[in-house]
C-alpha cells in the first residue's frame, strides 16, 4: 500500500515535472519565433511601398488563420483513417499520427503561439502601414489607424472564425494535408 503510494506520488511529481518543462519550451519558442517574424517583418518593411506593406499584412493574416486551423484540426481529427494509411505506407501518415498524438502540444503552438504572435507582428505591420497613410495624406487624424486596426481584426476574427469550422468538418484533411507537408521534411 504504501509503495502504490509511493509510485502515486512520484508520477505526480513527473506530471508537474512535465508540464514545467513544457510551458519553458513554449516560452522559449515563443519568444525565438517571435523574434525572427518580428526581424523578417521590419526588413521586409523597410523601403518597402504600400502595396507590399499590405501584402506582408496580409501574409501575417493568413498564416495566423492556418496555424489556427491546424491547432483545431488536430484537437477533431479521428486517429483511425491515419492508421490504415499508415499501414498501407501513405505518406504524411506517420506524420499525421505524430500531431494527433500530439494534439494538446500541437494545438498549443499553432494556436496560442505562431497565432498569437501573427496577431502581434501584423498589429505592428498595420501601425506602420497607419504612419505611412498619415503620412502620404497629409493626414493626423485617429481615424486613419482606427480603420486600420477594424480591418485587421475583423480579417483576423471572420477568417479565423470560418477557419475552425473548416477544420472541425475537414479534420481528416487539415492533418493528412500537414502529415504530407511534413513528410517531404523527413524524407
Amino acid at each position: 500500500m504504501k509503495q502504490a503510494k509511493n509510485q502515486k506520488s512520484e508520477k505526480k511529481k513527473g506530471e508537474e515535472s512535465s508540464q514545467y518543462r513544457w510551458a519553458v519550451t513554449v516560452f522559449l519558442l515563443a519568444v525565438a519565433l517571435s523574434a525572427a517574424l518580428s526581424l523578417a517583418s521590419e526588413s521586409m518593411l523597410s523601403g518597402a511601398g504600400m502595396a507590399v506593406a499590405l501584402l506582408i499584412l496580409g501574409l501575417f493574416i493568413a498564416l495566423g488563420i492556418v496555424f489556427d486551423i491546424l491547432g483545431v484540426a488536430v484537437t477533431a481529427a479521428d486517429p483511425r483513417p491515419f492508421h490504415s494509411m499508415a499501414s498501407h505506407k501513405e505518406p504524411g501518415a506517420k506524420e499525421a499520427l505524430n500531431l494527433l498524438r500530439n494534439a494538446s502540444h500541437v494545438s498549443s503552438v499553432c494556436n496560442d503561439v505562431v497565432g498569437d504572435i501573427c496577431g502581434i507582428v501584423s498589429g505592428t505591420t498595420g501601425a506602420i502601414i497607419v504612419v505611412r497613410l498619415q503620412e502620404a495624406l497629409s493626414l493626423r487624424s485617429v481615424l486613419v489607424s482606427v480603420v486600420i486596426t477594424a480591418l485587421i481584426s475583423g480579417l483576423t476574427i471572420g477568417g479565423k472564425a470560418l477557419g475552425k469550422t473548416f477544420a472541425m468538418k475537414q479534420s481528416t484533411k487539415v492533418v493528412y494535408w500537414a502529415g504530407r507537408f511534413l513528410h517531404i521534411f523527413h524524407r
